[in-house]
């Protein structure tokens, strides 16, 4: 077996950006059963940038009966700090699944990004306006169990 690659299907490497909750929501959508390690969340507070390494499942593959992950960097802009809770981030070989992106609007358009992630865990932005993107990094690959997320 080899590795999917992206000229065998019709799409291209995704790149989405969100500035509305309404995108934002698509881009929640495309990583929906995205998995990393503990160790691929990067916060530099400098840049004001959370960034996360997943492997995203391409649901937009499914239709082609494929079952395809590929790396793609999830960033958000403007945060001014970072909460988490239920895992432990010292644990580098504790894997996370994630299972949404949503925005808490506060005041004058500042909120927070959640990152809803399975086993009750959350990463909770602060953030001073909603500014997130998802970027595919690599080529897909066949995910490792050959199937698609299945969520009974």
């Amino acid at each position: 077996m080899s590795d999917a690659r992206f000229e065998d299907a019709v799409d291209k490497p995704l790149r989405l950006i969100a500035f509305e909750v309404d995108d934002l929501q698509v881009i929640s959508t495309m990583v929906q059963d995205a998995v990393l390690p503990v160790s691929e969340m990067s916060w530099r507070p400098k840049e004001r940038r959370f960034a996360l390494l997943l492997n995203r499942f391409r649901w937009e593959a499914t239709q082609l009966g494929c079952a395809e992950r590929v790396q793609a960097v999830l960033s958000f802009e403007d945060v001014q700090s970072i909460q988490t809770q239920g895992f432990d981030r010292a644990d580098p070989d504790l894997i996370l699944s994630l299972l949404n992106v949503t925005f808490e609007a506060d005041t004058d358009g500042m909120g927070y990004c959640i990152v809803t992630l399975a086993g009750d865990g959350a990463i909770r932005l602060n953030v001073e306006a909603l500014e997130a993107s998802l970027r595919d990094v690599t080529r897909p690959y066949v995910a490792p169990s050959g199937m698609m997320p299945n969520h009974d």
